[in-house]
Order: structure tokens, then C-alpha cells, then sequence
């Protein structure tokens, strides 16, 4: 990625969406402009999980004006993230199909410890290099997340399912402040976060640092208060708590530093905080400057370079985990990705190389099922992916690759998937293909092989041999006869000549 090269990241949180712009250069991120908005999706989740028509347009319109701000980048420089509500949300996909029409670029719905570890990423880079070991800490509207780490490497990842807004609107709902709402809000974070003691107990870090929301909204009104700039004490906090009861409502709280759209979520936040201080006994609390978003920009660069792509390490953390043959996995991924530039697509660059990707990665892992059974090993293999922890993915990802492990051999109908996809058609018949060339687990003869989109009438794939190839592999050419059975029964084609 060049230097000058403007990135966007958009943080769809639970109490705010955030746009952040930045420019980089030679390694760093620097700021261009950055956008908040309070819209309180969190607020909008109801018993049965779904969200709200209302939550869900205000989400969309400010999107709609994150989406003008964004007119004229290109793909490969935004990534919009979304976090724990619509992690939980079950009609969620109504919202993002309509929100990435809003906004012009997908939205990845990540999981819990991969926005921990972003989080980790947007405050290590925008810290001094040190060995000092950290943790950061950040409260965000619906969950928490806690990490340890060292330099830019975080070790250590939690999400935990407590946040200001699910605790303001669970102990505080009309906004009312008195100290028996607070002592039972801290003891129900403290039952939540529990399991926190052993892992990030005091004596595991050298720092504790806190990021965005609600730590960086305390730091801003104890420094309004004369209290010492960007740090938290828990001496501070139990004056702000003080304050709080007496106000004995959000509304009535007169504090110099607090802004208005952390008002009505501030006394689920402390609760949380407090927990967190007497749980792994921290004096003091650092508020750092890096947060989800800049983790978001830095992840964007990294995304960009094969050998830093944090993706490609998960993969082959899991291939290497389920002990997989790599040399037929190396060998299945050549060939897939091979015949999917063959069957052509005239896509950008980026673009293509990302599809490419994604076909190597779903060849790599096509056999992480094995280990549990040889016959449906492709089905165990899908449900792995769809449940594992593989830091850089985002769940979209995820699944997409599982439905490629899952679709890779056996009849097409059991896929839940999107046939009027045509690139993840193309990216599925050339990862069945290849498995059906490299049945015999040695390299392929590929001479004469042709593998063509028909455009018109566009439901069609042209699999062209050379003469005699179907004689010399009896094999291969009787698989891909069966191959052909199995796509009639969708709605795509693939139909086979000879030269």
C-alpha cells in the first residue's frame, strides 16, 4: 500500500457509530477527519434478540451519512466493523444488506476476541514502543473486552457480555442513581466477569490502559474535576460514583466534562468500571488514545501485505491443529486458484486477489474435518470454521469459508447458500474441481484444460478437454461427469467438450 493512501474505518458500536479517516504514512496512520454519532443501537435489542425497526434506522441514516463522506474510495480502503449488538442480533442480516447499500461498503459483523484484538492493535500503535507488558481494557455498550500484550503482539484475548448501555438500561432504566442500583450493578459485572481474576490478575501487566467509551468519558470529567489528566484512579472513581448518588438521576447530574450522549449510559459504565478495579486490583487506569477503529486502519495495511496478513496465519494455526496433509492442501490450492483465474471474471485486481484468497484458504482447510471422520469430514470440517477463534476473519469470512469445505464434494442442495453469487459459484466448482483433478493425491495433468464463464445467457461453466485426456484419466473424467449431475440440479450448469 502506497504512502498517501487515504483509509477509512467505521465502527459500528452499540452506543455510537464512528467514521475515522486517515492517511498513511511510511507505516503510521495519521488523522484526516473523524466522525461520531450516538445512535444507541444497543438500546434497540429486544427480549427476543431482534432489533428494532427504529434502532435499526438510525443506524442506516447515519450511515447514509457516513456513506457521502466516503463517496469515492475505493474498496480496498474502507472496512466498516460491527460489534456485540449485532453479534447477538438475530435479524441482523436485514440490517446489513440494507446498511451496506447505505454506506457502499460491506460491513464485517466481528467476533468478540477479534475485536479484542483490534482494540489491542488501535492502542499498541498509537503507544510509545515498549516492553512494558499491558493491559487494555475497554468497555464498550453491549460487551467488554480485556487483553494482555506486549509491543504489538496481543497474547491474552477476552469479550466479555457486559457494557454500559446493557447495564444502564438493566439497573438504571429511568435513569435514576442510588447506591443499592450501584451495588447491585457492580455485583452482577463482577458475576460476569469473574473468570477475569486468574487471567489478568494484578502481577500479569506492568500498565493498565483503558480504551475509548466509557474510560476516556471518566478520564474527561475527573480532569474537568482538577483530578491529573488522562488517568482514572479508583479514588476518582469513588468521587464520581459520590457524585452520581447524589444527583440521584442522569438528568439532574451536573458535572463539567461530561457530554450529553454519555449522560444517559455513564451509570452502567461505572458499575462495570468499578468491577473491573476491585477484581484485578487496579490503583490506576491509563486512558489510551487508540481504540477499535485505528486497530481497524492498521489491520487495513496489514490486509494489503501477503506476509503480514494476520488471516493467513490463522489458517495455517488450524491446518497445522487438525494435522491436515499440506502437501495435497498446497497442491489443491495451485490448482483451484489456477482454474479460477482460467474461468475468467474480469474483476480489479484487488479484488480478484482477495477471491484468490479465499480459494487457497478454503483448499488449505478442506480437510480440518478428518480428524473426527472420514466420510463426513467435510461437514465436521464446515461446523470448525463456523465455531473456531481465527484472529484477522471476520464471521462472514468465516462462514464463507465454511461453505466452501462444506460444498467441496457431496450434493450441492445441502449449501444454504447464495446461488445467484456467481463468484462464489465460480470459487466453489473450481475448489470441486480440483479436488476431482487431484483425487489421485499427486500433481494434475492440466494440459488442454479450459475452464470457461459463459456470459450469455450467464448460468453456464465450459470445461473443455484436450482428445484422449478423458481415456488416459478414466477416473477423473468419470468424477466429472458426476460433477456435471450434480450442478443440474441447481441452477447453474457445467457442461464439458474436447478440443
Amino acid at each position: 500500500m502506497q504512502n498517501g493512501t487515504l483509509l477509512a474505518a467505521v465502527d459500528l458500536g452499540s452506543n455510537s457509530f464512528r467514521l475515522e479517516i486517515g492517511r498513511l504514512d511510511h507505516g503510521r496512520i495519521h488523522r484526516i477527519e473523524y466522525l461520531k454519532e450516538t445512535v444507541r443501537q444497543g438500546n434497540g435489542l429486544d427480549a427476543d434478540r431482534n432489533l428494532s425497526l427504529d434502532a435499526m434506522q438510525r443506524g442506516w441514516d447515519c450511515l447514509a451519512r457516513f456513506g457521502e463522506r466516503l463517496a469515492g474510495f475505493k474498496k480496498e480502503q474502507v472496512r466498516a466493523v460491527a460489534t456485540q449488538t449485532l453479534r447477538e442480533a438475530l435479524n441482523r442480516e436485514e440490517f446489513l444488506q440494507r446498511g451496506h447499500k447505505t454506506l457502499g461498503f460491506s460491513i464485517d459483523v466481528i467476533a468478540g476476541r477479534e475485536e479484542a484484538r483490534l482494540i489491542y492493535q488501535g492502542v499498541a500503535h498509537l503507544l510509545p514502543q515498549s516492553n512494558e507488558r499491558r493491559l487494555v481494557v475497554d468497555i464498550g455498550g453491549r460487551s467488554t473486552e480485556m487483553i494482555l500484550g506486549q509491543g504489538l503482539e496481543a497474547r491474552t484475548l477476552e469479550s466479555y457480555r457486559v457494557g454500559s448501555v446493557a447495564w444502564s438500561m438493566r439497573y438504571f432504566p429511568e435513569g435514576q442513581f442510588n447506591a443499592r442500583a450501584f451495588e447491585l450493578a457492580e455485583i452482577a459485572a463482577k458475576a460476569v466477569l469473574d473468570e477475569a481474576m486468574t487471567t489478568y490478575r494484578s502481577g500479569t501487566w506492568d500498565a493498565a490502559y483503558g480504551s475509548s467509551g466509557t474510560i476516556g468519558a471518566v478520564g474527561e470529567v475527573l480532569a474537568a474535576a482538577g483530578w491529573p489528566a488522562n488517568v482514572v484512579t479508583r479514588a476518582g472513581l469513588d468521587w464520581l460514583l459520590d457524585r452520581l448518588i447524589k444527583a440521584q438521576s442522569a438528568e439532574r447530574l451536573k458535572l463539567e466534562g461530561i457530554k450529553e450522549d454519555r449522560r444517559a449510559v455513564i451509570g452502567g459504565g461505572i458499575s462495570v468500571l468499578k468491577a473491573i478495579f476491585d477484581l484485578l486490583n487496579i490503583e490506576e487506569m491509563q486512558a489510551a488514545q487508540g481504540a477499535l477503529r485505528h486497530g481497524v486502519l492498521y489491520d487495513l495495511v496489514d490486509r494489503d501485505e501477503d506476509l503480514t496478513d494476520l488471516r493467513a496465519t490463522s489458517v495455517q494455526r488450524l491446518a497445522h491443529n487438525f494435522n491436515t496433509d499440506s502437501v495435497q492442501a498446497e497442491r489443491l490450492s495451485q490448482v483451484a486458484q489456477h482454474l479460477f483465474v482460467m474461468a475468467g471474471n474480469s474483476l480489479p485486481e484487488a479484488e480478484s486477489a482477495s477471491l484468490q484468497h479465499q480459494l487457497a484458504w478454503a483448499a488449505q482447510l478442506h480437510e480440518v474435518g478428518s480428524q473426527i471422520s472420514h466420510t463426513y469430514y467435510h461437514k465436521h470440517g464446515a461446523y470448525i470454521l463456523d465455531n473456531a477463534d481465527a484472529p484477522g476473519f471476520a464471521v462472514h469470512e468465516m462462514h464463507r469459508l465454511s461453505l466452501l469445505v462444506l460444498g467441496h464434494r457431496g450434493k450441492l442442495r445441502k449449501l444454504e447458500a447464495d446461488f445467484e453469487d456467481r463468484l462464489f459459484v465460480q470459487q466453489l466448482l473450481c475448489l470441486r474441481l480440483a479436488v476431482i483433478l487431484c483425487h489421485a493425491r499427486r500433481d494434475p495433468d492440466l494440459k488442454g484444460l479450459q475452464l470457461k464463464w459463459e456470459a450469455e445467457p450467464g448460468r453456464r461453466f465450459w470445461l473443455t478437454c484436450r482428445p484422449g485426456w478423458a481415456e488416459a484419466f478414466p477416473q477423473s473424467a468419470y468424477l466429472v461427469q458426476e460433477e456435471v449431475l450434480a450442478w443440474q440440479k441447481t441452477s447453474w450448469t457445467l457442461a464439458i467438450s474436447v478440443l
